[in-house]
């Protein structure tokens, strides 16, 4: 699999460690080494590895990033993130054909705890073949977790890339029935469509129905803000 963005996101991780700190170099060749169990392994032991370090990027890092996916922030990521996306392309480097690939991205998902499947969500655009991966992110758009939801829906252009309109629309609901705000959620205007508009309508009439207040950014799911009655 061709990863153009490996070089970018292992620069930035490795800039951010002390020179002998080896393990992500260690780690991207086990990532090389085509043994899933091994993989799976490091891919988990980032947690431990970065030890919830934080990642403030620079501008040129950030304009780097964008440049392989336009629309992603890492505004929120952690070090920690940054390395197991690290890994995963690593993982694709060596990998010749999509089946494999997919196979081995996807485990790196489905045996991972929360945090791992949130690190996992949010790099998910950067992945070769992501479009292969559009279920995951539709699931975890049902999750209970906040922060695994938001990790799919927020900061990240996967979904206004690869989601159907109705998973799309189903996302901005739920953005606004959790309190998430819409402007975090990347390529919302381009998205908007009828149904969205009349959903979105339809779920302030039920909130002021109840007597309760309707979301300050609603007017940003319409389709036509500007001709639609107001929505508060």
């Amino acid at each position: 699999m061709q990863t153009h963005g490996l070089d970018v996101l292992f620069g930035a991780a490795r800039a951010r460690l002390a020179p002998d700190e080896r393990w992500l170099d260690d780690a991207l060749a086990v990532a090389g080494g085509r043994d899933i169990n091994r993989l799976l392994g490091v891919y988990t032991s980032a947690s431990r590895k970065t030890a919830g370090r934080d990642l403030s990027l620079t501008a040129v890092e950030h304009a780097a990033i964008d440049a392989l996916s336009p629309g992603l922030s890492c505004d929120r990521w952690t070090l920690e993130d940054l390395v197991r996306a690290t890994i995963l392309l690593g993982a694709a480097r060596v990998v010749d054909d999509a089946p494999t690939w997919v196979a081995t991205a996807s485990a790196c998902y489905e045996n991972g705890d929360a945090r791992e499947q949130q690190s996992w969500l949010r790099t998910i655009s950067l992945l070769p073949l992501a479009e292969r991966f559009a279920a995951y992110g539709v699931d975890a758009c049902r999750s209970h977790i906040q922060p695994t939801f938001e990790a799919i829906a927020c900061d990240n252009p996967f979904p206004s890339v690869h989601f159907p309109d109705l998973n799309f629309n189903q996302l901005v609901l739920k953005a606004l029935f959790i309190g998430v705000p819409l402007a975090r959620v990347v390529g919302l205007r381009r998205r908007l469509n009828p149904d969205l508009s009349r959903m979105a309508r339809d779920y302030a009439s039920e909130r002021r129905a109840a007597g309760r207040t309707v979301p300050a950014d609603l007017s940003l799911a319409l389709h036509d803000a500007r001709i639609e009655e107001p929505v508060s």
